[in-house]
């Protein structure tokens, strides 16, 4: 008897070599509080484990303009403290962390095309969505889910892909660089601008030139929760995907818009990202045969985050 592909998980250590010093949020025990989890609830006996290689040049520069490549790795080479903010700090390990978290979600976008895997979870750092073509922002260096989006159409001829991302903090690096391509659908649901970084992603930014009508935006108010986000998803995001008819799903998964994250002030559940992931994996079954590749960006309580992760592997294995 067939059985369906396993759901992948796209893993390094080297990831963990990216240090950003003993108060910074994103941390490496981020990424260990993940896979203790994961081990523990013995799910990572059961997801197909891949090691990422590091993005290639080629692929980066797609998204990112390469004097600012140049200039991330001089910086790294000479031992400099940080990149265009304190808030983007730099160690011996971030070079080729960057590098690899960008490879991360190629080799799960060709792992899912070749069908070696359904779909998979990609727990990376350093983030990306904030990256913006020539400025580090946000704790984000390269933009991951942008590299993948690029190789996805360069590589395997795909004509619309589709970004979710449902961080706290808006996606600027992302809408960005797609807000002006009709083939790449980006939509968004974060806290409102207004009320935290980085400032965009309001309403009425909804693409540009070619690429209009291609950005969604849902900012949310503070204190907003599970029934609006669910209300929001139903109504506008799920709607908007499937019209859209892609034929690749990424998903920008943040889980700091959870009520135990300390830096936003969204209130949604565990049981809350259970829900969104599942509805989106079953609407990436309807419109692009399953194929969806999930990135991890923020989630800073350790323990929410763990549970958050959970949950969200279990569903995309299908096992809630």
């Amino acid at each position: 008897m067939s059985t369906s592909p396993p759901t992948g998980l796209i893993w390094t250590d080297r990831f963990l070599d990216h240090r950003t010093g003993a108060h910074h949020p994103e941390r490496p025990a981020r990424l260990e509080a993940i896979r203790e989890r994961l081990t523990h609830t013995g799910l990572m006996a059961r997801l197909s484990v891949i090691q990422p290689d590091p993005a290639p040049a080629e692929m980066v520069e797609r998204v990112h303009d390469p004097a600012y490549i140049a200039r991330f790795r001089q910086r790294c080479a000479g031992q400099a403290p940080f990149i265009d903010s304190q808030e983007c700090p730099l160690s011996p390990g971030t070079h080729e962390a960057a590098w690899l978290a960008a490879g991360a979600p190629v080799a799960a976008a060709d792992a899912v095309m070749s069908g070696r895997i359904r779909n998979a979870f990609c727990p990376v750092r350093p983030p990306g969505h904030h990256a913006e073509r020539a400025t580090a922002l946000g704790f984000c260096y390269f933009n991951n889910v942008a590299v993948a989006a690029e190789h996805l159409r360069h590589r395997h001829g795909l004509q619309r892909v589709a970004i979710l991302d449902w961080d706290v903090h808006h996606g600027n690096g992302t809408q960005h660089h797609f807000e002006e391509d009709p083939h790449v659908l980006f939509v968004s649901i974060h806290q409102h601008p207004r009320t935290l970084f980085p400032g965009t992603g309001f309403e009425d930014e909804t693409g540009r030139g070619p690429g209009a009508g291609t950005v969604l935006n849902c900012p949310m108010m503070p204190g907003a929760g599970d029934e609006q986000y669910v209300r929001a998803f139903e109504q506008r995001i799920l709607p908007a995907i499937q019209g859209f008819e892609p034929q690749f799903l990424l998903v920008s998964a943040g889980f700091d818009a959870h009520m135990d994250d300390p830096l936003a002030n969204i209130r949604l559940t565990t049981e809350a990202f259970e829900w969104m992931t599942r509805h989106v994996r079953l609407l990436a079954e309807e419109v692009c045969g399953g194929r969806m590749v999930t990135v991890l960006e923020g989630g800073y309580n350790l323990d929410a985050l763990a549970d958050c992760v959970q949950a969200h592997v279990e569903s995309l294995m299908a096992v809630r």
